[in-house]
């Protein structure tokens, strides 16, 4: 397993991380949860994901069970608060009041007394965003937490915490979780950028385009063991994916793949590690085999010449709106 800095913090992280959303918790039994959480530890990841959302509580338990198990000091947990996690209007946003309440809980749940990386999971047009990132330097003051950051933000958001944090000495976020795949680039217009020059690692989730980008499914075909034919997760699945335009840049990218004696799912994982803000994939398994697949990415490095190939096949990077040119980070643009 080879491993990055969180951003400019002291942080080490896997590039490859183990994630729970949709996995631990509900949909896969306990027993194989923690096989899947140990085949990972074994393969040397060290980054664990999870909210307290995900399944109301259920993932964090499981992960819980799993960190009773393993050297606490040899695992990054990160967990993160904001959506309802129950009907009640106080129990939901990025207020004070409702982080040391969520964070306090998933403490509970965890089995731990600190977070690594605790995440505010969406922004909160509701609260100050003075108020959030206060709440947030409490965590740190009082150990509750180690570092935080946040998910899905603009780069005017994403800015302005950390602006805010200067003015104030406080500990600014660290990282930045937003989706990130083959087929989904928009992280490239600004976000991609500004992480760089602001300082966030970004670890980004549904490299797989939730499993998509394995090959496995086929036009007409869904394995029943996959998660677009759970019935419970189904609602979740990316299902507008699974058209004729889709099938076809897969069976192009196997080609590649194929060229480099790789899987698909190898060369998709290895593709989001190629930027250099990105500091970790989070990646669901449901399976330990999937695990054994997943890490081999962490060695396979695209030359210029194999992303100048995918380049062609996808076609799909951001358009400059001035000039109509497919823009990227680190894309110079043409006036």
């Amino acid at each position: 397993m080879n491993y990055r800095h969180l951003g400019r913090s002291g942080l080490t992280v896997s590039e490859i991380s183990l994630g729970s959303w949709l996995t631990y918790g509900a949909y896969t039994d306990e027993t194989t949860a923690l096989a899947c959480l140990h085949r990972a530890y074994d393969h040397g990841i060290t980054f664990f994901d999870t909210a307290d959302v995900y399944h109301f509580g259920g993932a964090e338990v499981v992960i819980g069970r799993f960190l009773q198990q393993v050297p606490r000091t040899h695992v990054v947990v990160g967990t993160k608060a904001f959506f309802p996690m129950s009907e009640h209007p106080l129990d939901r946003g990025l207020s004070r009041r409702h982080l040391l309440n969520s964070c306090a809980a998933s403490l509970r749940r965890l089995g731990t007394d600190y977070i690594d990386l605790y995440q505010c999971h969406r922004y909160d047009i509701h609260t100050p965003l003075e108020e959030t990132c206060y709440a947030m330097q409490s965590l740190i003051e009082w150990g509750w937490i180690r570092y935080w950051g946040v998910s899905q933000w603009t780069a005017v958001q994403i800015t302005n915490a950390v602006r805010l944090c200067e003015r104030h000495g406080w500990r600014p976020p660290v990282s930045n979780q937003p989706i990130y795949n083959l087929l989904n680039r928009s992280l490239e217009i600004d976000v991609m950028e500004v992480c760089e020059s602001e300082g966030l690692g970004l670890v980004v989730y549904s490299p797989l385009a939730q499993g998509i980008l394995t090959g496995k499914y086929r036009p007409g075909v869904i394995p029943p063991d996959s998660r677009a034919a759970n019935e419970q997760a189904t609602r979740y699945f990316a299902h507008k994916r699974l058209n004729e335009q889709t099938f076809k840049l897969i069976a192009q990218l196997e080609v590649v793949a194929g060229d480099l004696g790789c899987t698909l799912a190898q060369l998709a994982l290895a593709w989001c590690l190629r930027k250099s803000p990105i500091s970790a994939v989070i990646t669901g398994a449901s399976k330990p085999e999937q695990i054994d697949e997943n890490v081999r990415a962490t060695h396979l490095r695209l030359d210029p010449p194999t992303l100048e190939r995918i380049e062609s096949i996808l076609e799909n990077a951001p358009i400059d709106q001035y000039t109509g040119n497919r823009i990227g980070h680190g894309v110079p643009k043409t006036l």
